[in-house]
């Protein structure tokens, strides 16, 4: 998924960083992404340690995390697999409110792959129920179809607005295909929960944080994902047909700084790392004034490209690269 603050393009550089702090072997240390996102970086943690802790409080990113991190055996359930994709498709709740030719004629998805999501998801949802498939072959199966639908979404990558005219990948037919399953001996945990409520519940070795960095709420930028997630009943509201969304305070200029520190003080972990950017509500030296409090601090930085989403001459920053900083914090106990 190209994902706003994905770390994929990253990875090698906070693996990098962090073994250079912590040491190579990693292999009894339990490590904690809090604001997982897509999961890449506690993907790319779960076969060098012994458990990685992920969470985030959208729907759909618990969904992704519970497949990806929570996940530790090869799922095989290619029957189902080609059941849903041969299921036919239906005017269900996907296709009336965001789709061509829907009640709204909202153009997130085409007629055809609206239709098809929402078949595909009430047959998810049906098995759930009449326990025809595990809790692993749910979030597997819901994985699955929030990836496929991803592919097809008429959007310049997010979901805070729709196209004018479905695009040319838009138009092709959406095939359900199967998410990865990132094998491992170890037991881990997902969870999903607001990251300084949970902060005061876990413990560790490493924590690693990468909350949002401006005003740009995660919830009404990626709203439609939630609601394939959820498939709950609502009134959407609006051009785009938002539904009510959690709103961080890590987007408030007001709130971030009260919110950030509160998590450092209670985090009981011995390695802090803080990904941010230097477009970021907080300031570099706000941040290292804050962290410096709990122990020793230390920062490195690499160049980054700029996620885009739309064209240049439209965005508030017209840099195409920004400044990525690791925040490092050995805390003391």
């Amino acid at each position: 998924m190209n994902y706003i603050g994905s770390k994929h393009k990253l990875s090698s550089f906070l693996k990098k960083s962090i073994t250079s702090v912590v040491g190579n072997d990693l292999s009894n240390l339990v490590f904690c992404d809090l604001f997982a996102g897509t999961g890449i970086v506690g993907r790319n943690f779960k076969p060098i340690v012994k458990q990685v802790i992920a969470n985030d409080v959208e729907f759909y990113s618990y969904v992704l995390n519970r497949n990806y991190i929570g996940n530790s055996k090869i799922i095989e359930i290619d029957e189902k697999l080609v059941f849903l994709n041969n299921l036919k498709g239906k005017e269900g709740f996907i296709f009336q409110n965001y789709c061509e030719n829907g009640l709204q004629n909202r153009l997130y998805f085409s007629a055809e792959n609206g239709q098809k999501i929402d078949a595909i998801r009430q047959q998810i949802e049906q098995w759930k129920i009449t326990k025809g498939i595990s809790d692993d072959e749910y979030f597997f199966l819901l994985a699955s179809l929030i990836e496929s639908a991803d592919k097809v979404a008429n959007t310049a990558s997010v979901y805070g607005a729709y196209l004018k005219k479905l695009k040319k990948s838009a138009l092709n037919k959406m095939v359900l295909q199967s998410a990865n399953i990132d094998v491992s001996k170890n037991v881990h945990n997902v969870y999903n929960e607001d990251s300084n409520l949970l902060i005061k519940k876990i413990k560790g070795d490493i924590l690693y944080l990468d909350p949002p960095y401006n005003a740009r709420q995660y919830g009404s930028n990626y709203h439609l994902l939630n609601t394939i997630a959820k498939y709950d009943l609502f009134e959407p509201q609006g051009k785009t047909g938002l539904r009510n969304y959690y709103r961080s305070a890590y987007c408030k200029k007001n709130e971030v700084k009260k919110s950030f520190e509160e998590l450092i003080k209670n985090a009981n972990f011995t390695y802090i790392f803080l990904s941010y950017n230097n477009e970021g509500l907080m300031a570099e030296n706000e941040v290292r004034t804050i962290m410096e409090k709990y122990g020793k601090y230390s920062l490195k930085t690499t160049n980054y490209q700029r996620f885009k989403a739309d064209k240049t001459e439209n965005r508030n920053h017209k840099a195409t690269a920004t400044v990525e900083y690791l925040h490092i914090l050995e805390k003391l106990v």
